[in-house]
């Protein structure tokens, strides 16, 4: 079947996009008006995805709760949760839903045909033909209700998206996000919160939510999106006969309004909250925002990510150094929105004091007036448009399809006129303009125009205000009191059965005739094989080098592995300041600016890490290892050689004024990130208690780490603290970088490889000789159960342990146990009936395992299901579909297809694993084995890690208080 065959679609455009290497369609339903773009390729990794115009009029959170709820059974499969049945036995390569400020997608991703057409079926039938009709329970569940055990209990309130955003809400970048893009739009749908406001989501009633979805979940208002090596025709065809051709066209108003611009700035203040002993000195975040042009401008949609790079993100850029020698700030950076019509960029003084703001504001000006007076500099320019041409050339987005980012990409233009949709990833000409145009003033007058002469701006001073979160909880308290109190008896009746109701709908099992209709692959389909690891271990001259032959299609994945054995502990946080520097001071021949610049002209950005790996064959040894990759085409394999020897070898750690400032970007930064990535914080520093492979990790990403952070925060501030601490990077370096320590890891075929041997062997030529005894990383560790209170209003909750350690071997079933813990046993009584919007389980090989909740309105209650999942797991019955379910599961999360670089990795960790493909492959014939007999086995693993008993949970004040006897230690996360 041909495309040009289809009677029911109109062709409105057919042509070659070389730059994607892709045959473009666009096309128009002729029944419903249903838009659709095609992009035929021959990627294997297929995706599909519909979308919807979905502009809310309230903060309700109605197209958040919607993107929940129609995922929660449909005609066509009408059990209580499609999705989580899908997860549990597809070979998906993606699969979730989306909320945007003006739309809902919902995209899939298989490299499976069988599987891909499946989960297409079911998201077609999800949002065309949901059960929130049948009952409101799923939209009191996903959303909001009022829940009452009894009818002396307290009235409060349950909901996934409630808590999730409660969750959202207790992010002060977040909150930051979210009011800039408000202040800069407060009469249109960007003045909006799409996702819902926890203070008003409860006002949304179950008829408006469904008025939502009649309105906007319309064939004539869907934009459906195909990518990859598949019959289109056969796809387009399905689509049409099954569900596009039930409809007929509707008019629907969902057209995205423009904000109209501003006569003069705005000046706006927003308050977030911090605990009552925070400072409120140096804790306020200054923003100056504008609105720029449009999404539809295919050059401004790039100019403006190289102009991010050129003026501010970049170290040593004039605004960031301009603020920061000022001491406004700890953290300057800035951010380029361009997913809206109306795109935003945004220059942020994060832990910078409200009294500065007139100081902040005039700092710009004077930077972005000598800019366009004297030209902005070139190779500022330059590096910027080459690290952005590297990442889209390069198109790796880890282990996220390709085709799923460009689609997403596609919405950028699509969503707003019809007949664009290509003019944002069909950018190669883009980037050749933007060149030519970088030689002249194209830039200058940008800046001029969008952020000198723009009226349509924004000075948004995000404030910190004490025990906000207590406050708030107790204003809802006593509201939802009094709102009790004014309930007759009967009223109060009601809730107590709707909760009891609920949760007798939640805990019913699905008719096993209706679990059978969502399909399901064969246990045929599925690889025996394991992916084999692919390496060569040379030497040349005295240099190890493990060589990845891979196809990269011209580019050079270089990483310096430096053994980190012959270092004390005591260094370990160390390092990982040591690995922040790196690249950010000057050296003998770069100032830090210059040298930031160089290296994104010549490669594709250059980073580092410290990564820990398990013997495979003595699960309680380890290697830990100081990693520096570079990405770089061939053609410049030796200046990215160069460039690494510059930066280990003569970098100047004796400026102190500098140091000061990345410690202070460094603590504002992770302070955000251990506070919003709650659930791996405590996962790591729980399993830190007992896994000296955790505790390492902790040192150098986690909670010891940012301690470690804090006290040099001060100690650099003293001269003899400074002294210690440039004494110690000298010394450090002199210890790790030296040649007996090197293994240099390359990624690319033996074209790619031509120059390595040699490069190698003057590199290790360049590296330190001196004989420095640091010790030996031996790691001491010990429980020490903790709670660290945040100003949030949910909880991370986590208990560790390790199963090795009480003499049980690794089993590949123990990944069929993850996806059925996380789908089943977890999920229904953290999320489903807790509320959570997440929860997770986790067992490595080297026996360090966790259960985890994320935006929890609970606390002992999660410890509880905790507790008994061995005993659930000893009981666990199941027929074989569901079990082939999870391995089917198991398997996707195994099989995720892997990019060029991530095949060198998964080659680099065999090799310093010291792996065995036997023993993979012994693991996956388990895994592929698993039976019921085989789960219930699996609950010792649990009992073993359990037996540990550690505990670890990021949360509020009020639970961690009532729950004060469970924890050895309690204090804040931050301690300013």
């Amino acid at each position: 079947m041909r495309l040009e065959d289809l009677t029911t679609y109109e062709i409105i455009e057919n042509r070659r996009i070389d730059d994607l290497n892709s045959d473009s369609y666009i096309l128009r339903h002729k029944k419903t008006g249903a838009r659709i773009t095609l992009l035929s390729n021959d990627d294997n990794n297929k995706v599909f995805a519909i979308g919807f115009r979905t502009p809310p009029k309230n903060s309700t959170g109605v197209a958040h709760i919607i993107e929940h709820t129609v995922l929660c059974g449909s005609k066509e499969f009408p059990i209580k949760d499609p999705f989580v049945e899908l997860v549990k036995g597809s070979l998906n390569t993606f699969l979730n839903a989306m909320t945007f400020p003006d739309k809902t997608v919902y995209p899939i991703a298989s490299c499976n045909d069988t599987d891909f057409h499946n989960l297409m079926h079911v998201y077609l039938d999800a949002v065309f033909y949901p059960n929130i009709y049948k009952t409101d329970k799923i939209f009191k569940q996903e959303g909001w209700h009022y829940e009452m055990e009894d009818k002396d209990s307290e009235l409060t309130i349950n909901g996934v998206v409630y808590n999730e955003m409660k969750g959202a809400f207790s992010s002060a970048d977040d909150v930051l996000s979210r009011e800039i893009q408000n202040s800069l739009y407060p009469d249109i749908t960007y003045g909006i919160e799409s996702g819902g406001d926890p203070d008003v989501i409860p006002e949304l009633s179950y008829e408006e939510y469904l008025d939502f979805h009649r309105k906007y979940y319309h064939p004539s208002n869907s934009y459906i999106y195909l990518y990859g090596d598949m019959n289109m025709a056969e796809k387009l065809d399905y689509i049409d006969k099954n569900y596009l051709s039930g409809f007929d066209y509707l008019e629907v108003d969902s057209e995205i309004q423009r904000q109209e611009a501003f006569t003069a700035p705005r000046e706006i203040h927003k308050p977030y909250s911090i605990m009552e002993s925070e400072p409120l000195e140096q804790n306020t975040y200054l923003s100056y925002n504008c609105s720029v042009g449009s999404t539809l401008d295919r050059k401004l949609y790039v100019a403006f990510d190289i102009l991010d790079y050129a003026l501010c993100s970049a170290p040593g850029a004039p605004i960031k150094k301009a603020l920061i020698d000022k001491g406004i700030g700890q953290d300057v950076y800035s951010e380029y929105d361009n997913g809206l019509q109306q795109p935003v960029f945004s220059i942020i003084a994060k832990n910078a004091d409200a009294s500065q703001k007139e100081e902040f504001v005039n700092t710009i000006r004077e930077v972005l007036e000598k800019q366009v007076r004297d030209g902005i500099d070139k190779k500022s320019l330059l590096a910027g448009l080459n690290f952005d041409e590297f990442k889209y050339r390069e198109a790796d987005f880890g282990r996220f399809p390709k085709g799923l980012l460009y689609g997403l990409q596609i919405f950028d233009s699509w969503l707003y006129d019809d007949n664009s949709p290509w003019i944002n990833v069909e950018a190669n000409n883009t980037f050749a303009e933007l060149k030519e145009d970088a030689k002249g003033r194209y830039f200058e007058d940008l800046i001029q125009k969008y952020l000198l002469d723009n009226t349509h701006k924004t000075i948004l001073l995000l404030e910190p205000e004490q025990g906000l979160t207590e406050k708030k909880d107790e204003e809802l308290k006593d509201k939802l009191a009094k709102y009790k109190e004014s309930l007759s008896a009967d009223e109060i009746d009601r809730i107590v059965r709707e909760t009891k109701e609920l949760k007798e709908y939640q805990e019913q099992p699905d008719d096993p005739e209706d679990l059978k209709k969502i399909p399901l692959l064969k246990l045929e389909d599925l690889k025996k094989e394991a992916d084999n690891f692919i390496y060569e271990l040379k030497e040349y001259q005295g240099v190890k080098i493990l060589h990845h032959d891979v196809f990269t299609n011209g580019i050079d994945y270089v990483s310096f592995v430096f053994d980190l054995k012959n270092i004390d502990a005591k260094y370990l946080p160390y390092a990982s300041v040591l690995k922040k520097v790196l690249g950010m001071l000057d050296t003998a021949n770069y100032t830090y600016g210059d040298l930031y610049n160089e290296i994104n002209i010549y490669t594709g950005g250059l980073s580092g890490a410290i990564s820990t790996y398990t013997d495979s064959n003595d699960v309680s040894k380890f290697e830990t290892a100081f990693e520096i990759s570079v990405k770089v085409l061939h053609s410049n394999l030796d200046k990215a050689f160069e460039l690494v020897q510059e930066i280990i070898t003569s970098t100047k750690f004796d400026d102190v004024k500098r140091l000061k400032e990345i410690f202070g970007e460094q603590y504002a930064r992770l302070q955000s990130d251990l506070a919003s990535s709650g659930h791996q914080t405590a996962a790591l520093r729980a399993m830190s208690y007992i896994s000296p492979a955790a505790y390492v990790s902790d040192c150098v990403s986690g909670i010891g780490y940012f301690r470690h952070l804090e006290q040099l925060n001060k100690d650099i501030n003293t001269e003899e603290g400074a002294k210690e601490i440039v004494d110690t990077l000298v010394i450090l370096s002199k210890a790790i970088f030296r040649a007996d320590n090197l293994l240099v890891d390359i990624t690319g075929t033996d074209k790619e490889y031509q120059g390595i041997p040699e490069n190698s062997k003057k590199f290790a030529a360049s590296l330190y000789t001196e004989n420095i005894d640091l010790g030996r990383l031996d790691i001491k560790t010990s429980k020490r159960n903790e709670a660290f209170k945040t100003a949030g209003q949910v909880q991370y909750v986590c208990r560790a342990g390790n199963f090795a350690s009480k003499g049980l071997k690794y089993n590949g079933a123990l990944r069929v146990l993850k996806v059925m813990m996380g789908y089943d046993y977890l999920w229904k009584n953290i999320r489903v009936i807790g509320g959570a919007y997440g929860c997770m389980s986790s067992y490595a090989k080297n026996g360090d395992s966790a259960f985890v909740t994320y935006r929890d309105p609970n606390l002992k209650n999660s410890i509880d299901i905790f507790e008994k999942a061995a005993d659930y797991l000893r009981n666990f019955d199941a027929d074989d579909r569901t079990i082939l379910q999870y391995i089917i599961g198991a398997i996707s999360d195994l099989d995720t297809p892997k990019t060029p670089s991530g095949k060198g990795a998964y080659g680099l960790t065999a090799y310093l694993c010291k792996a065995k493909m036997e023993n993979i492959q012994r693991n996956r014939d388990e895994l592929l084995g698993t039976t019921k007999e085989t789960i219930r086995g699996l609950a010792d693993y649990v009992d073993a890690f359990m037996q540990d008993e550690c505990l670890c949970v990021i949360g509020t004040n009020d639970k961690i208080d009532e729950e004060k006897n469970l924890f050895d230690n309690v204090e804040q996360l931050v301690n300013r």
